[in-house]
């Protein structure tokens, strides 16, 4: 009998996620392995399974196609985050019945492909007794231990086209447009679509924000004769002394979702100065379509080096981007440790000496 290996994909969906399957299972072919996807993220590892051989020979179409051909899920029995990112401790209970699924099919190891919260349920399924070898993945990049993580690239491509269009309509209507991207507590995202999509304010989730600071960007713009502005807002950006804005509650095991602190800056926006404001809001389109060029080439990288862990028997690792190499990091060294934009990083500098302003009151 060959040797068989699993693969999921928990979590948010993105772009890239297929081109991991490709890889790990064209990889894993070379090897003489068999590769099972797992259907529907950890769920389909509960009795009765769900899963399906995946055909190296039917892997060329996934390179360039966004969203995942397993399925995912971010609820149910196996959600590793609640609330604002506090961890969530499995049921044993469901962690016996993932073993014995895991052990049913056959498979020799599990590599699980998703971001902080998929991640430390493969860590809690690896103490159970699964062996599991991790990919990053999240368009928010906010994983430690890598310096990138897969989808990020092709969020970051996707909101600065965005930016690029709301541009033009803001210049030709002399208006404040102000643009919500996705980033839950780490503002990746926001700040490198906005410096290279030429973004007047940035407000990320690391620095709380003043409405006066940004008021006076506006204010000042129209006395240089420039009458629009464009304004980018992570959806974790939060107000000086006030709190997350949420679209609602969504129960015990599921992380809050967050989202509309676009609409409450823009209406502020427009009370104070008087500007005519609109607001858009990209969401879930930043997680869809397909991946760019350097998403493609580590997702890829990342297959590879997954298939590579398991012949080497490295369980409980997760491939990581240092370049100019992929490593391999504990996945005990990723989780938990949400990677935020530095205060005093080179990004945040290149920002200001352009004249943007982060909605604090400094100079």
């Amino acid at each position: 009998m060959k040797t068989r290996i699993g693969i999921l994909t928990g979590g948010g969906d993105c772009p890239g996620l297929n081109a991991v399957i490709r890889a790990v299972v064209k990889s894993a072919a070379k090897r003489d392995w068999e590769t099972l996807g797992i259907l529907g993220g950890f769920e389909g590892l509960l009795r009765p399974t769900h899963s399906r051989v995946l055909d190296y020979h039917q892997m060329d179409g996934l390179l360039y196609l966004g969203g995942t051909v397993l399925g995912t899920s971010n609820k149910g029995q196996f959600s590793g985050k609640s609330g604002h990112g506090e961890t969530r401790t499995i049921d044993p209970a469901v962690l016996a019945e993932a073993r014995a699924g895991f052990e049913s099919l056959g498979l020799r190891a599990l590599v699980v492909v998703g971001g902080d919260g998929s991640l430390t349920i493969a860590q809690q399924i690896f103490e159970a007794g699964i062996p599991v070898v991790g990919v990053p993945k999240t368009i928010d990049n906010d994983i430690e231990g890598t310096v990138v993580t897969f989808g990020f690239d092709s969020a970051v491509a996707f909101a600065t086209d965005a930016l690029d269009r709301l541009r033009s309509t803001a210049q030709s209507h002399d208006r404040v447009m102000v643009c919500e991207v996705m980033g839950r507590y780490a503002g990746w995202i926001a700040a490198h679509a906005g410096i290279a999509g030429g973004a007047d304010v940035i407000l990320i989730p690391e620095i709380p924000f003043h409405m006066e600071a940004i008021c006076r960007v506006v204010s000042e713009r129209e006395a240089q004769d420039k009458r629009f502005t464009l304004v980018v807002v992570a959806e974790g950006a939060r107000e000086a002394g006030r709190d997350f804005i949420t679209l609602g509650a969504t129960g015990a095991i599921r992380e809050a979702r967050l989202g509309g602190i676009g609409a409450v800056v823009a209406e502020e926006i427009g009370r104070r100065t008087g500007k005519e404001t609109r607001v858009c809001v990209l969401g879930h389109l930043q997680r869809g379509g397909a991946p760019t060029t350097f998403d493609r080439l580590l997702c890829t990288r990342f297959g590879a080096s997954a298939v590579r862990l398991i012949g080497e028997e490295k369980y409980g690792y997760m491939v990581a981007h240092r370049p100019p190499d992929t490593d391999a990091v504990l996945i005990t060294h990723a989780v938990g440790r949400l990677r935020t934009v530095p205060l005093d990083g080179d990004i945040l500098r290149t920002g200001r000496a352009l004249g943007i302003s982060f909605g604090d009151l400094a100079p």
